[in-house]
């Protein structure tokens, strides 16, 4: 399928010098000088990145957010053989040890090299809420004394582990509470990374068996360390959970999701539209306006044609706004030729929002209407309800930006 061309207009540099140094601080060296050599020696950016530079000298760099070409580099520039970064790279992601002296496949006087000038270190939540249903919310408190949130979700004997990608969200959905809350910035590999070490850690190597970027943040706008996380969660030698099982959400950021199918990266992708009536969606989602239906459309189609993957919908269902069959009718013309599956889920309620959720035989019923006209309709039950598992409830008691 010709790709249709589309300006990307989500690309932001605010906070990128951050980001690469905490996500793989050994490399800020080779970064600046890129800087240097493109003439930017008088931009305020170089300024900041300098003072970070400090940090990453005086202090021990944290390697987890690191890839493994990242670690292969390290050992090179440390005067050991390259293959020895594999060897590192294998023992933090999928070793299990808490220290670089149980690495036993190094030698003793590299191990102390590398305890020396180096840690590997997650987090562990500040707060744990345990729902009726089983789900877990974890609240998070980064380095910087922002909040981002997980949650793992049962599924009988398999569990989904539901992960942040940003602080807040930039893109101010009316009904959800992390946009009601503003946007911090973009979490690091490390801090993506840490989420699901933390929860492996908790419960053992298999404890998650699907991972989705469902969480506080639109993965799509922190593009180049989500990719980075996937690329590490994938990895034989690194957290080894397949691409497969992995997916995506975003709410229609069209140049990214151009971008996603052409990375080669074989995760899954999850739409959340929730209404396929531009009037309906520009109400609940601004992000309407920047990307209306008429680009989503052709860039979801090129992702399942590229990938050869089924895209998944996600219709959440607000009484008297999007439940209608009229809707339903908008929703089944604009999915037609497009490999999908529909998810419907009643709106889980946030405090302080106008938004109603309709009873289960009104879900129940659009479903059925739809179906006929959709190649394949789900209604997912709502979780944890209790501890109010919808991403953002939980931080937003302790941020607001």
């Amino acid at each position: 399928m010709k790709r249709k061309k589309t300006p990307d207009r989500s690309s932001r540099i605010i906070g990128r010098g951050c980001s690469l140094i905490i996500g793989s601080p050994f490399f800020v060296g080779r970064w600046l000088d890129s800087i240097w050599s493109s003439g930017a020696k008088e931009q305020k950016g170089l300024k900041f990145s300098l003072s970070a530079l400090n940090w990453v000298i005086m202090g021990k760099s944290n390697l987890l957010g690191s890839d493994l070409s990242d670690m292969e580099r390290l050992m090179v520039d440390l005067g050991e053989k390259r293959y020895k970064g594999r060897q590192l790279f294998k023992w933090l992601y999928r070793g299990g040890v808490d220290s670089f002296a149980q690495m036993t496949d190094l030698s003793v006087p590299l191990r102390a090299k590398l305890a020396d000038r180096f840690v590997f270190e997650g987090f562990s939540p500040e707060a744990t809420l345990l729902a009726a249903d089983g789900c877990e919310k974890y609240l998070f408190r980064l380095e910087d004394g922002l909040y981002i949130e997980s949650v793992l979700i049962p599924e009988g004997e398999k569990s989904t582990l539901c992960l942040s990608s940003q602080v807040g969200c930039p893109l101010g959905c009316h009904f959800c509470a992390t946009g009601l809350n503003g946007f911090g910035r973009d979490l690091t590999t490390g801090e993506i990374l840490g989420q699901l070490m933390y929860v492996r850690r908790l419960r053992g190597a298999d404890a998650v068996h699907n991972v989705v970027f469902m969480g506080m943040g639109e993965p799509l706008l922190n593009f180049d360390n989500m990719v980075r996380a996937v690329r590490i969660i994938s990895s034989e030698l690194g957290l080894s959970l397949s691409a497969r099982r992995i997916t995506v959400s975003t709410v229609g950021i069209v140049p990214k999701i151009y971008a996603l199918a052409d990375s080669g990266l074989k995760v899954n992708l999850a739409v959340s539209l929730h209404a396929a009536e531009e009037a309906v969606r520009h109400r609940l989602m601004p992000v309407a306006g920047r990307y209306p239906l008429e680009d989503l459309a052709p860039a979801v189609r090129y992702f399942a044609e590229k990938r050869k993957k089924r895209i998944t919908f996600e219709y959440i269902l607000f009484k008297g706004i999007n439940d209608s069959r009229s809707a339903a009718l908008s929703l089944a013309r604009f999915i037609r030729g497009i490999p999908c599956k529909i998810n419907i889920l009643a709106y889980n309620p946030v405090a302080g929002l106008p938004y109603e959720r309709p009873r289960d035989d009104e879900v129940d019923e659009f479903a059925r209407y739809l179906y006929p006209r959709a190649p394949a309709v789900t209604v997912r039950k709502s979780r944890g309800l209790d501890i109010g598992a919808a991403c953002g409830q939980l931080a937003g008691k302790r941020q607001c930006f």
